[in-house]
């Protein structure tokens, strides 16, 4: 298995058979140093490509109000317990003020499907936001939208655009997301691309009845996808969602997947996310040193965070944007990498390559 592990770090490549040959050794981690000689060799790709730098962004979570029902979101349309809210479209641009005077230079937008903020709306906040922060990055998180809307955020000057695939098995994607497509969802992403967009994938790990087949999938569709950015985090259950009783996944498998997937996309920007922390205090050190390279840091207003539970027990609820900045930074300098406050763009587009 070290040959073959060896092989993927050498090639970028490998085969679905044995992708999922090494997947089943990886569950056996600690033997024959494996699943450490995995975390050099993507740490040592993330360098190749990416130096020591670390790039942090600023996350607004702007509405948790969403018309989706998946089966292990606590945003679901069914969640009768969430208490909703919606940022306005000056309080979203005062976030990015605050941000940008912080020093922050890319700046995410999250919220759930919330068709409220219509297409003008989420223009007119684009808008905003590039007044204020001219050189700065927008990046969108805000679910499925259609190719005009897509085109119009864009030509707005949103730069980047998240919409994860969440599992690449068809059956598996349908079954937690009622009334959703898997196709559509692949063509959306396609979508995205062809606009221009740095486009982000990404799945969950340790969904019910996951298995390294599927695994092994999501990380062949983002190898074939060759994304700019490539968010995996861990599956943890939200009492509030009907899988609320199911086992959440672990911080080692999921680590395991950042790690391939930097192999397989060498040049991908890669986040540790919060829910890695929610696992294991040291969860985002653990992932940079495995080949993630970005992270994220809360900048909505205080009094909304909590509300904003995809999943339990979220960090970072109640600290002020300058306290959960140093926090970031001193998380970076003693995974021992460098803070870049740029706006980390993916190296496609640094290198003119973007299709």
């Amino acid at each position: 298995m070290i040959k073959m592990l060896d092989d993927l770090y050498e090639k970028g490549t490998i085969e679905k058979e044995p992708l999922v040959d090494l997947l089943d050794a990886l569950d056996h981690y600690d033997e024959q140093g494996l699943y450490s000689r995995l975390q050099s060799c993507a740490d040592a790709v993330r360098r190749k490509h990416y130096g020591q730098s670390v790039f942090v962004r600023g996350l607004i979570e702007f509405s948790n109000r969403c018309v989706q029902n998946c089966l292990y979101c606590g945003l679901r349309k069914g969640n009768q317990r969430v208490q909703r809210y919606r940022l306005s479209q000056e309080e979203v641009i005062e976030c990015c003020r605050t941000g940008y005077s912080l020093g922050y230079r890319t700046f995410v937008l999250q919220s759930g499907e919330d068709p409220w903020y219509t297409q003008d709306k989420m223009v007119e906040i684009i808008g905003g936001i590039r007044k204020i922060c001219p050189d700065a990055a927008i990046t969108l998180s805000i679910g499925e939208r259609s190719m005009a809307e897509y085109r119009k955020f864009f030509e707005a000057g949103a730069d980047r655009y998240l919409l994860r695939h969440e599992t690449a098995s068809r059956d598996l994607y349908e079954k937690l997301h009622p009334f959703m497509s898997y196709e559509a969802r692949c063509e959306h992403l396609n979508m995205l691309k062809r606009i221009g967009f740095q486009t982000g994938a990404g799945f969950m790990v340790g969904l019910p009845d996951q298995t390294n087949h599927h695994l092994a999938d999501d990380l062949l569709f983002l190898k074939k996808l060759n994304p700019e950015m490539i968010g995996i985090g861990p599956f943890l259950p939200h009492s509030d969602t009907p899988l609320g009783n199911r086992r959440r996944g672990t911080i080692e498998k999921t680590i395991m997947m950042v790690a391939l997937a930097r192999l397989l996309v060498p040049d991908a920007l890669i986040p540790a996310t919060t829910a890695m922390e929610t696992l294991d205090p040291k969860g985002k050190e653990k992932a940079l040193r495995s080949g993630a390279n970005v992270l994220m840091t809360n900048l909505s207003p205080e009094e909304v965070r909590p509300k904003y539970a995809l999943y339990e027990n979220k960090l970072y609820t109640d600290e002020a944007p300058e306290c959960c900045k140093q926090y970031t930074e001193d998380q970076i300098r003693n995974a021992g990498y460098k803070i870049d406050m740029g706006r980390g763009d993916s190296l496609k587009m640094v290198n003119g390559m973007m299709e």
